[in-house]
């Protein structure tokens, strides 16, 4: 009996190296980098938000300005809902990278823990 080979296409290979760098390699480290950037820069916008509230707190005990309990904790939950929102928005980027975006995705989150 003649045993033929099935004849694929180049492109079809799921394990070749061009294929699982393209589709799950590359978005991954694109998603680990957006993650890490986006973990540093809320430390840095954390500490620099954290120095002013400090700051007026100071002021506050000088008596140079009065703040109110309620229009800083609304100043608090409008930076709250805007950092969500943005980081909403870097993930959903990040899923129209690949077909599934399930890589990239995957790389933010990770990127995000190692930041």
């Amino acid at each position: 009996m003649k045993e033929t080979p099935i004849q694929t296409a180049p492109g079809a290979d799921l394990f070749s190296s061009d294929f699982l760098l393209g589709n799950v390699g590359a978005p991954f480290i694109i998603g680990a980098a957006v993650g890490y950037f986006a973990k540093k820069m809320l430390k840095v916008a954390l500490f620099i938000g954290g120095a002013a509230i400090v700051l007026m707190f100071v002021g506050e005990y000088y008596h140079v300005i009065n703040i109110s309990d309620v229009e800083l904790q609304s100043a608090a939950d409008a930076v709250a809902k805007g950092a969500k929102e943005s980081g909403g928005f870097l993930v959903d980027r990040l899923t129209r990278i690949t077909s599934k975006g399930v890589s990239a995705v995957g790389g933010f989150f990770v990127g995000f823990k190692f930041g």
